[in-house]
């Protein structure tokens, strides 16, 4: 841009401001004219007689009025001098130097610059399916979010809004797992000193309380669904085979959707990259059956390709709808095959211990959840022991 037309533009932004309170004034044998703006209070724009013209804002601080210099209008807009000011003030409410915190305002990035540079630091500590996941979030539910504030002006009240709007348009599931994301990008803010100590607007907000789903399938249910797959596995080859391995492994639908030929091992799968980190997925005859039946590719290659993308199957979603649907299996989600799993293993008397090895829990009580499956073993057990002891006391 030429010279003339900065001179232009800051000529056009310096008319644009309201100007009730003109007047000529004296500093220095300087003549100056200052003028105010009418959006935010104690801001305003100087014109000195050389010509330069600066926005400044007057202040409260230490029970005085001080006046603190924004910026030259030849390098920042109105609009930006305005949230400064207002940003600068609200900071000088604290207690804060305003001096110092105009220099520390200038200086803080937008929360979208400000996730960049935080993704860009923590993402490689995160495990690959964590940074991919995280990546969907940040760009589903932040990059737009807070698009015209600053870092250090998001307020609790702003995350509030954010976090109902997110819950409202992509459900509470969602709306957590971003919460989590941000939350922790605030700490990172405060701990680089781009937010004041213990400022994280997240604080106080409580995350959706999330139903927790213990739907398994009976025996009848399974004997229904599996009629269902028989009948369309030649119409869905691939989300028929991933569905049938979910329910016999108990895998998450991650693990099995991204499986490739190398982690197939005999009668077992060795997942580097679970979301509990490394662990082994045993195989059963009827797993390692239906494996056996597919062409087998390179190590590095998916067991499962969409054939119309390409790619791997990112979701099963609308096959698994249309076949719970046939079966009349309500609502199930396709995430209760592994509880379904699960909840046989434990009718069949096996311990917590061993059902979270082979579910690849970290901790205990993650398997607790199904401690109660086996009330009819310890029924039968609590009621031969009543028999003996009513037998000895009658004898």
């Amino acid at each position: 841009m030429s010279a003339e037309k900065v001179r232009g533009y800051v000529a056009e932004e310096i008319a644009s401001l309201y100007l009730p309170d003109a007047r000529k004034e004296s500093a220095g044998g300087r003549a100056r004219d200052t003028r105010w703006d009418s959006v935010v209070p104690g801001l305003g724009v100087r014109r000195y007689a050389s010509g330069r013209v600066i926005y400044f804002a007057q202040v409260e601080a230490a029970g005085r009025t001080i006046a603190v210099t924004i910026g030259n209008a030849a390098t920042i807009t109105r609009r930006q001098a305005r949230d400064i000011t207002r940003r600068v003030k609200l900071r000088a409410l604290t207690g804060s130097n305003p001096v110092q915190t105009r220099k520390e305002v200038r200086s803080t990035p937008s929360l979208a610059k400000f996730l960049g540079s935080y993704f860009e630091r923590i993402a490689p500590t995160w495990k690959p399916k964590t940074r991919s996941t995280n990546e969907y979030y940040r760009y589903a539910h932040l990059s737009n979010a807070f698009a015209s504030q600053h870092l250090d002006e998001i307020t609790h009240a702003d995350v509030q809004r954010w976090f109902v709007g997110v819950t409202d348009r992509a459900g509470p599931g969602a709306a957590n797992r971003t919460y989590d994301i941000l939350r922790a990008a605030f700490n990172k803010a405060e701990q680089w000193g781009l937010r004041p100590e213990g400022s994280n607007p997240c604080r106080g907000i409580k995350r959706n309380r999330q139903r927790k789903f213990e739907r398994f399938l009976s025996e009848a249910e399974i004997a229904r669904l599996g009629k269902v797959l028989s009948d369309r596995e030649e119409c869905w080859p691939g989300p028929i085979t991933i569905i049938r391995l979910l329910l016999l492994t108990g895998c998450r639908y991650g693990e099995i959707a991204s499986l490739t030929w190398g982690e197939i091992k005999g009668g077992r799968i060795r997942l580097d990259d679970s979301k509990t980190g490394a662990r082994t997925v045993w195989l059963g005859a009827e797993a390692q059956a239906i494996l056996s039946r597919l062409q087998r590719g390179k190590p590095g290659e998916q067991v499962f390709i969409n054939p119309e993308t390409g790619r791997a199957f990112n979701t099963v979603g609308h096959y698994w709808r249309m076949i719970r649907a046939e079966a009349g299996l309500g609502s199930i989600r396709i995430h209760d095959l592994r509880h379904s799993f699960a909840s046989h293993a434990a009718a069949a008397s096996e311990t917590l211990p061993m059902i979270g090895k082979l579910l690849g829990h970290a901790r205990v009580d993650t398997t607790a959840r199904y401690a109660h499956l086996d009330d009819t073993q310890l029924l039968d057990i609590a009621e031969r022991i009543g028999a003996l002891i009513h037998q000895a006391m009658e004898g």
